[in-house]
């Protein structure tokens, strides 16, 4: 008889409340400075000024010749506009043109760039426009990005590469972003059987490498992955030790003989969430020891994965300020057969997207192990209060791609 007696089935947390435990224990992390280059994908901590305008002078916007608009007046195939290329540094003289790069200030007393081919030549050298230009074409003035001490992004932002190389326009070299969540994953000892003798679990550990994964897609880090031993005392030390924001116990939550990891998160610290109603994940539990989140998630890998997408991934977002929800597109489709689930439990079932918009369940059973989603194109959730869906129906399903 486990030292640790289950709550009941009926007694398990719905989904929805579990999460929303998430939500009021799960809060950004404190900000930190990272050079600009390591920026991108991170969540601004607050918002971020320009250090000097946007562009810090008037500048052209395309290649080609810088001129006076007023010269242009009147400009026709019958009466082209001639104008002399100038050299020398300084204003633009009446009737004076200037190449231009890209980029190049706009020299002074220039209203306007011309784009090359739209340039024609004469036999003098002298630049010809068959129409008059209007000024402030062809040209980015000084600021119009933004000024100086103006928010170029506000707080919250994931931040893209666009906004990296409008950061740097900005004069900055390093930008305040919400610290990255550290995780500290647990994999309770296991020994497998073959034959007379039994081997290491780990050495045939998917839970590892499949938590890394997924903890670094959303933007967490993995500071500590190792194998513990599964006794009482061994889990309740590891649950106290300090360095980590987020602890992941993989195995060890079941009813068997030696699954103590719930009685330890009980003596280290508080169970919020004892079980929970997910197909497949049902003994996942939820808690805090020494001011950290603590999930305890079943050792099989299927199960593993459930509890992360379901609970432990969301913790992982909202503390390094991402958005909470499932990091997956969603798209309206129809289902091509029917989709059976049982009142009572969420579930989330595979998806293969067929032709014309319809999708179609794959079998999903924890013995078949994680070949179901590898072979699937995305997933439908079924709430609990739901027995599935028809043929033909309407579902959303989320997608891998």
């Amino acid at each position: 008889m486990p030292q640790y007696q289950s709550q009941a089935k009926t007694a398990r947390a719905r989904v929805g409340d579990a999460l929303a435990w998430i939500d009021a224990h799960a809060h950004a992390l404190a900000a930190e400075d990272v050079p600009l280059i390591e920026g991108a994908q991170r969540i601004l901590a607050r918002d971020a000024v320009a250090n000097l305008d946007l562009p810090p002078f008037d500048r052209a916007a395309v290649d080609g010749i810088a001129l006076r608009a007023e010269d242009t007046v009147g400009a026709s195939i019958y009466n082209p506009c001639l104008l002399q290329l100038m050299r020398a540094p300084g204003d633009l003289a009446p009737g004076g043109a200037r190449r231009l790069n890209a980029g190049e200030i706009l020299p002074g007393r220039a209203d306007a760039v011309v784009r090359l081919e739209y340039v024609g030549w004469d036999a003098a050298g002298r630049a010809t426009l068959t129409e008059p230009i209007i000024a402030g074409s062809g040209i980015e003035r000084r600021a119009s990005q933004g000024a100086r001490g103006s928010t170029i992004a506000a707080a919250g932002r994931a931040l893209r590469p666009a906004d990296i190389g409008l950061f740097a326009s900005a004069g900055h070299t390093c930008v305040t972003v919400v610290r990255k969540p550290r995780v500290r994953c647990l994999l309770a000892e296991t020994t497998i059987a073959t034959g007379n003798a039994s081997v290491p679990g780990e050495a045939l550990d998917a839970n590892g490498p499949l938590l890394r994964a997924l903890i670094e897609r959303d933007a967490g880090i993995v500071a500590e992955q190792s194998t513990i031993c599964r006794d009482p005392a061994s889990l309740q030390h590891a649950l106290t030790v300090p360095g980590a924001d987020l602890i992941v116990v993989v195995g060890g939550t079941g009813p068997g003989s030696n699954d103590h990891a719930a009685r330890a998160l009980k003596h280290a610290g508080e169970i919020a969430i004892d079980g929970v109603t997910l197909r497949h994940a049902e003994t996942a539990r939820i808690g805090l020891a020494a001011g950290m989140l603590v999930f305890l998630v079943p050792g099989t890998p299927i199960a593993c994965l459930l509890a992360y997408e379901f609970f432990v991934g969301r913790a992982v977002r909202r503390l390094g300020g991402h958005a909470p929800a499932l990091p997956f597109p969603c798209r309206s489709m129809t289902a091509a057969h029917k989709i059976v689930s049982e009142i009572g439990v969420t579930e989330l079932r595979p998806i293969r997207c067929l032709k014309d918009g319809l999708a179609e369940p794959i079998p999903f059973f924890t013995e078949a192990g994680l070949r179901a989603l590898t072979q699937a194109d995305g997933f439908v959730l079924i709430s609990e209060k739901s027995e599935g869906y028809p043929r033909g129906a309407a579902i959303t399903v989320y997608l891998y791609r």
